[in-house]
């Protein structure tokens, strides 16, 4: 997957926005306000924080040693950092990215998932 590629698939979700919280390289995707990806899109390799349910994230570091980590800078436990380099295949980044989003949705008041067709 290219940072383009990353990037329109994560803007591809309802309501997902970018944003630059921290500086002006990395990338913080959103969903009402809350973050379900943040990455530096000009970085090499190029990899993605994504919130991740717990005991998925530690059988998936196993699984995929090196590939996916604990959540760099992240809360260990919630989030994995995933590098997309071509290793691990699109379609596996595509539904670890769509995983994250729906956990943050998940998380969201009713009235607000009601609003994304996501109850």
């Amino acid at each position: 997957m290219t940072p383009p590629e990353l990037r329109a698939f994560c803007l591809s979700f309802n309501a997902a926005v970018e944003d630059f919280p921290f500086n002006p390289e990395t990338s913080v995707f959103k969903v009402l306000g809350k973050m379900f990806a943040l990455t530096s899109l000009d970085a090499r390799p190029l990899t993605v924080n994504l919130k991740c349910d717990p005991e998925d994230a530690i059988r998936l570091r196993g699984e995929h040693e090196g590939l996916i980590v604990p959540g760099w800078h992240m809360n260990k436990r919630h989030w994995n950092t995933v590098t997309v380099d071509g290793e691990l295949p699109d379609r596996m980044v595509r539904e670890l990215i769509e995983d994250s989003y729906d956990l943050v949705v998940a998380g969201l008041p009713r009235a607000e998932r009601l609003r994304l067709d996501r109850p």
